[in-house]
């Protein structure tokens, strides 16, 4: 390549560069911030601040909370996350196998990847059985009283889970409605998961539902996302949960073979 062809392929705009900083930022908050909130964090001047989130109101990457003035994102930021986890190979190859498991059980169905704050939900299935209770997607779910939670704490490194670890309990340290568990409880079932292939709970997070969930493994061998069924815990009795495990064992094991895993691999995810 020719020096100014490579010179042309690694300039910048600068200005776009400065406004990420604000929009990560957004991204990394648990709610809508003040001004001078955002630009500490940003380590910016609040001046310079309000002139791009200004611009990030009007095309909707942010939106202003007209009783507090606070800023979060707006429904484009969203849409554009949506768009990107949609173009992810394993949600569009894990589509028809939520919806077998739902169909075989009646039961929601939820894939979910690993992100900056913990496991989120990013493709789903709902199921006949769910009633009123819907399952969101980007809806980050605690790792210590989720099936799927204990599947990601057993199977990814434990400086990575540590880190989200950290900020949920933070998080939920001022939420009177957070749920909690011991930490025995939580090594019993990393350890179960690791034995079993599977994470199973009952009313930890929703008291009136049960979850299964299991690991999905790519062509590298590693742990990539993971499928959680919820079920109404009255529903979920001893031989419904023997049978919805083997459909979900064998759904992720089919999934991990299309990511490319071997075959030994992907047995990783079957009893």
């Amino acid at each position: 390549m020719a020096k100014g062809a490579a010179e042309q392929s690694q300039r910048r705009v600068q200005s776009i560069e400065v406004g990420f900083r604000v929009l990560r930022v957004l991204r990394m908050a648990e709610g809508p911030l003040p001004l001078r909130e955002i630009a500490a964090r940003a380590e910016m001047p609040p001046s310079k601040v309000h002139l791009y989130l200004v611009s990030f109101v009007r095309e909707n990457m942010a939106y202003q909370d007209v009783s507090t003035g606070h800023y979060g994102l707006g429904s484009f930021a969203i849409q554009l996350g949506l768009a990107a986890i949609r173009q992810l190979d394993v949600v569009s190859l894990a589509t028809d196998l939520l919806a077998g498991v739902r169909d075989q059980t009646d039961c929601a169905v939820y894939l979910s990847l690993w992100g900056d704050q913990g496991p989120c939900i990013v493709s789903k299935a709902d199921g006949g059985l769910q009633g009123a209770f819907t399952v969101r997607l980007g809806y980050i779910l605690p790792l210590t009283t989720t099936a799927t939670g204990l599947v990601f704490l057993a199977h990814l490194p434990k400086d990575e889970t540590d880190r989200a670890l950290e900020a949920q309990q933070i998080f939920a340290a001022g939420r009177k409605d957070a749920g909690s568990v011991s930490k025995r409880a939580v090594e019993q079932g990393v350890r179960d998961v690791r034995k079993l292939g599977y994470a199973q709970t009952v009313g930890r997070l929703h008291r009136n539902f049960s979850g299964i969930s299991v690991p999905v493994f790519d062509h590298s061998h590693a742990f990539a996302a993971a499928i959680t069924l919820l079920g109404p815990t009255d529903y979920m009795d001893s031989g419904r949960k023997q049978a919805f495990s083997k459909f979900m064992l064998d759904a992720a094991g089919e999934l991990s073979q299309r990511l490319g895993a071997s075959a030994s691999v992907a047995s990783q995810t079957e009893t």
